[in-house]
């Protein structure tokens, strides 16, 4: 299990900062949008100049015709990031047209599909998908297996009913993550690190928790003292 650290603080001065706090520690670091819109590839520059050893998780949650999101999926290559993700709503063209085209990169990214917002609460999911997150996020998991994708962005609750249905290498990044019970915001399936360790996630996504305490360095050290005793 690899923490991921949720940059999604309202400016490049207070992400940077919280990333700063941090460099002592090799961890992930998750760009969202709002981030890498507003502050781009010099942002990621800045990470890596931080801390060379910070993983970094692009998460633009590419969705669109199967050949654009293979030219954005180049792109993002080319940008030197670790991991990014796509929707798996998108499809298996899509995303046997992503991989093809990430080929020849002999570092490529790592490649997730997203298979169901950790916002979603069962009826407004099957509103949209007409099936119950279990069930969906369980053949987007199969979907992206089978299209060579190394993983998939889920709750802790699919985890491991969709390792079951792949692989055990099969990775699943998780938000949601609530270390130590904290408030659930704005997300609606949340965990606590013994449970997704139960669950078999590999990526725990932890946002709020750490840049809304007091003291984000000691929520981090806390959070991987615990991860380590797994």
């Amino acid at each position: 299990m690899e923490l991921c650290v949720a940059l999604d603080l309202p400016s490049a001065k207070e992400n940077l900062t919280l990333a700063e706090s941090l460099k002592s520690y090799n961890v992930w670091m998750k760009v969202g949008f709002r981030a890498y819109i507003r502050d781009g590839k010099p942002f990621i520059e800045a990470l890596k100049a931080i801390n060379p050893n910070f993983k970094i998780f692009l998460d633009l949650k590419l969705y669109d015709i199967p050949n654009t999101m293979a030219d954005a999926a180049e792109e993002i290559a080319k940008l030197g990031v670790d991991m990014f993700n796509i929707h798996a709503s998108a499809g298996a063209v899509a995303m046997k047209t992503v991989m093809d085209r990430l080929t020849p990169y002999e570092n490529r990214p790592l490649v997730l599909a997203v298979t169901a917002l950790t916002s979603f609460d069962e009826a407004n999911f099957q509103s949209i998908y007409e099936k119950s997150i279990d069930e969906k996020a369980e053949q987007f998991a199969k979907m992206s297996y089978e299209n060579g994708l190394d993983g998939v962005v889920c709750s802790t609750f699919e985890s491991r009913a969709i390792k079951n249905a792949t692989s055990d290498k099969f990775l699943t990044l998780c938000p949601g993550i609530r270390p130590f019970g904290e408030d659930a915001g704005d997300q609606q399936r949340v965990a606590t690190l013994e449970l997704a360790n139960e669950e078999g996630v590999d990526y725990p996504v932890v946002g709020r928790p750490i840049y809304k305490d007091s003291d984000p360095q000691q929520k981090v050290e806390e959070i991987l003292n615990v991860i380590s005793t797994f």
